[in-house]
């Protein structure tokens, strides 16, 4: 895989400055999008106005990718997760881009991580229940070929799942200075 280039590498994107008030926002709006304009500057001290026009910034900028409803699997007749470890045939670009394809394609696939090691990809999967779970595996990993092997770890549970994402304390200090009063 070809890393060369920060095109689709989030590793190498340079990202955006953001300033205290974007942290205070970014951190209220990840865990409720819903929050009305006057609340959120309320509690980051801005207008409404101000708040807008800086969350349409952070749209604009990519740092805030998307707005939507997180849906209860089981609700939905979703209720097993699965992590699969998947090593392909072989190092082909082109067998890793359509390998990543067919996991962009799939549903199902909630999440498709390229790792190194051992294993190529890790993948997380909703199905119903093992049988579904086996049928989603046969076609993704073994019909499709290229998969030399694959590891099913079906998980007992959530313990934490979630997207939000840690967001630097601006309150701390750095080692050797004081905080300002």
């Amino acid at each position: 895989m070809d890393f060369s280039t920060g095109a689709h590498n989030p590793c190498v994107r340079t990202p955006p400055f953001l300033d205290e008030i974007d942290h205070l926002l970014l951190g209220l709006v990840q865990t409720d999008a819903t929050r009305p304009l006057h609340d959120l500057g309320d509690r980051v001290g801005l207008s409404p106005s101000a708040v807008q026009r800086r969350l349409t910034r952070l749209r604009a900028a990519g740092v805030i990718r998307a707005q939507v409803a997180v849906v209860d699997p089981v609700s939905v007749g979703a209720g097993l997760t699965c992590v699969v470890l998947v090593a392909l045939a072989d190092d082909d670009p082109d067998h890793h881009a359509a390998f990543r394809e067919r996991m962009r394609a799939e549903p199902r696939v909630q999440q498709c991580f390229g790792i190194v090691g051992q294993w190529d990809y890790v993948v997380v999967l909703l199905s119903a229940d093992l049988a579904e779970n086996r049928a989603l595996s046969q076609r993704l990993f073994v019909r499709q070929g290229r998969v030399a092997r694959f590891e099913t770890l079906p998980s007992s549970g959530a313990v934490k799942a979630g997207l939000t994402v840690p967001l630097p304390d601006r309150t701390r200090t750095e080692p050797g200075t004081t905080p300002e009063k």
